[in-house]
């Protein structure tokens, strides 16, 4: 498995996550839970873009990792 692949699994994940965080939020009628499940949500949106980042730079620098 090249590190491409394992960086767009690893994307996947976290989107999996945030989506989870956010019908968590959705779910509750807690207001600090929903506002904790909220925030993880934006922090997880901001590993993912860093994840994302990377991705491109992988791709750049490494052209076999790029996907036919």
């Amino acid at each position: 498995m090249t590190v491409g692949t394992k960086i767009q699994q690893t994307v996947a994940s976290a989107e999996s996550v945030a989506a989870n965080l956010r019908a968590f939020a959705l779910d509750t009628n807690n207001q600090q839970a929903k506002q904790m499940f909220n925030q993880l949500a934006q922090n997880m949106d901001s590993i993912i873009q860093q994840l994302k980042s990377r991705e491109q730079q992988i791709m750049a620098e490494e052209p076999q990792f790029k996907q036919q």
